[in-house]
């Protein structure tokens, strides 16, 4: 175990209780309901993990509703990221969450390089140095914390191993938003990632990673021949497979139409991309 454990979990009790888990509106837990965070039983080297590759994602609905209440205190989303640079402590989070949502409705991989953060859009991607020892990274921000004075960011478990703070749970630390109009859009990513090396290398990127059966939904309608008239307009500008499955919904028959299942983060927002771009609606990620 890390030596870290206890003032760690003492530190960041409220943090995770409060915020990283998405539910920002919720009163903490009570006492008797909170459990220590620390990494995997077994410590993992994870300091060859790759960093993610930035690209221009747009700002979605989950996760930045401004004002919000954490503890009585108001935050607010900032309109941009645009000039951000902060200086202050990052602590760090780990099995607690891992697998649970994170505010803006993905998965929280403490494998993966990303980070809470109570102001920046999400999602969003930033700079962080540790000023102790001068190591950076880039991490991709989808989750909202830490609601701990003195803290201004909270990073994944990998994220602060190569930042090289594990083991004393809190540095100092600056972070510097990358403005998403300097960054590619996920499409021109893509297009450049040809050749076999550079797919295998993505496959393998766990910051991109998405959670089995992921999808986007396009819409939920309530005829078969509407929804398959939507799949033939979707599929003509999208190349990926589209599907119709019904559901039952309060006693009637919806029939969805869905993107996927989708892996990686990069194809689901350039999937988002195609689809807004031709007007076919606002897709949903969904997982099943």
């Amino acid at each position: 175990m890390y030596k870290n454990n206890a003032c760690l979990g003492a530190a960041l009790i409220l943090l995770l209780l409060a915020g990283c888990g998405g539910q920002q509106s919720k009163p903490a837990k009570p006492a008797g309901d909170m459990v220590r965070d620390s990494g995997p039983p077994v410590p993992v080297d994870m300091l060859a993990a790759p960093e993610p590759t930035p690209v221009r994602e747009p700002v979605g609905v989950a996760g930045n509703k401004s004002p919000y209440i954490v503890n009585g205190v108001t935050y607010r989303v900032r309109n941009g990221v645009k000039g951000y640079r902060e200086q202050g402590h990052a602590s760090w989070y780990g099995t607690k969450f891992h697998g649970k949502r994170t505010a803006n409705g993905e998965v929280y991989n403490m494998y993966a390089m990303s980070a809470a953060h109570k102001s920046l859009p999400l999602p969003s991607y930033a700079k962080v140095t540790n000023l102790e020892n001068g190591r950076s990274v880039i991490v991709r921000i989808n989750d909202r914390g830490p609601f701990v004075p003195g803290r201004i960011i909270d990073l994944s478990y990998t994220a602060a191993q190569k930042l090289g703070y594990i083991n004393k749970g809190v540095t100092r630390v600056e972070v510097v938003a990358l403005d998403p109009e300097t960054l590619p859009t996920a499409g021109e990513t893509l297009a450049v990632e040809k050749d076999v090396s550079a797919r295998e290398a993505l496959a393998e990127d766990a910051s991109f990673k998405l959670p089995a059966n992921t999808f986007l939904q396009v819409g939920a309608y309530g005829s078969a021949s509407q929804a398959d008239r939507v799949r033939g307009r979707v599929s003509a500008v999208v190349d990926y497979p589209v599907s119709v499955s019904p559901v039952e919904r309060a006693g009637k028959t919806l029939y969805r139409v869905r993107i996927g299942p989708i892996s990686q983060q990069r194809v689901l927002v350039a999937l988002r991309e195609s689809v807004e771009k031709n007007r076919l609606g606002q897709p949903q990620v969904v997982y099943d």
